[in-house]
């Protein structure tokens, strides 16, 4: 387990809080401080990390023209009997 010191800030901000402010959460939601500082990293990582991994980028040129080609003879054929718009 590893441990990470925590500095608080002299005036709450967009990009902090003080001790004080901490303390007031925790006692509000009635749990530790701890907890509250977890709870806040846990919500944040959840914003700014994607939610799944990267794929590996375009599909090749190649690879595209034979899935066209394929999604093709699977498309309906004939006239189209009826149309309907949502816009």
């Amino acid at each position: 387990m590893s441990n990470l010191l925590l500095k608080f800030r002299e005036k709450d901000s967009r990009y902090g809080v003080t001790r004080k402010t901490l303390k007031a959460i925790s006692d509000a939601v009635g749990m530790s401080e701890t907890m509250v500082v977890h709870l806040a990293v846990s919500r944040f990582a959840k914003e700014v990390l994607p939610a799944y991994e990267a794929d590996e980028g375009p599909l090749p040129a190649d690879y595209l023209a034979w899935l066209k080609k394929a999604a093709k003879k699977q498309m309906p054929k004939g006239r189209v009997i009826s149309r309907k718009s949502l816009l």
